[in-house]
């Protein structure tokens, strides 16, 4: 019966109750916590495969947040029912399901590639580009001398010549 009062507050909270994913997203956090405690904090729920709170790189401190992945999507269910709006070092915890990655770059994000992973690609697309411009402009300019041999006059002495050559 809990898991149906789950899918109805979640599905009310933006229709994530039908999320089969196990990883939470745990917002405001204090500066002082680290993985070791927010993972104390969330044991309770039960088996937690993974704890991940993303450092800013300019000041080597975490952004705030952090993500917890369970191993079973029961146990993410009941540790957002019991720790979203919960307190944990005097600061209010916001706890939902993580959304899916959505970085610019590639399949998987520039988070998880090298700058020059999708070098091939661009240059194959560079390539293509310059060869459609370079069939684009020979067709242009055959266009233009089938209009230009339209509509200039042929010299009469050429013309005498080739009657005179045939």
């Amino acid at each position: 019966m809990q898991s149906t009062l789950v899918d109805v507050n979640a599905v009310a909270g933006g229709g994530k109750g039908t999320n089969p994913k196990t990883t939470l997203y745990v917002g405001g956090l204090e500066e002082n916590v680290n993985e070791a405690i927010l993972h104390s904090a969330f044991i309770p729920f039960g088996d937690i495969k993974d704890v991940n709170i993303p450092l800013d790189h300019a000041t080597g401190k975490h952004r705030g947040f952090g993500f917890i992945e369970y191993e079973a999507k029961d146990d993410a269910a009941d540790a957002i029912d019991n720790m979203h709006n919960a307190e944990l070092y005097g600061r209010v915890l916001r706890t939902n399901y993580a959304q899916p990655m959505k970085i610019k770059g590639g399949d998987k994000g520039f988070s998880h590639q090298a700058v020059w992973a999708d070098a091939d690609d661009w240059y194959e697309r560079a390539e293509a580009e310059q060869e459609l411009e370079k069939l684009e402009d020979e067709k242009r300019l055959k266009e233009q001398q089938a209009v230009s041999e339209k509509y200039t006059p042929k010299d009469p002495m050429q013309e005498m010549e080739e009657a005179i050559l045939a």
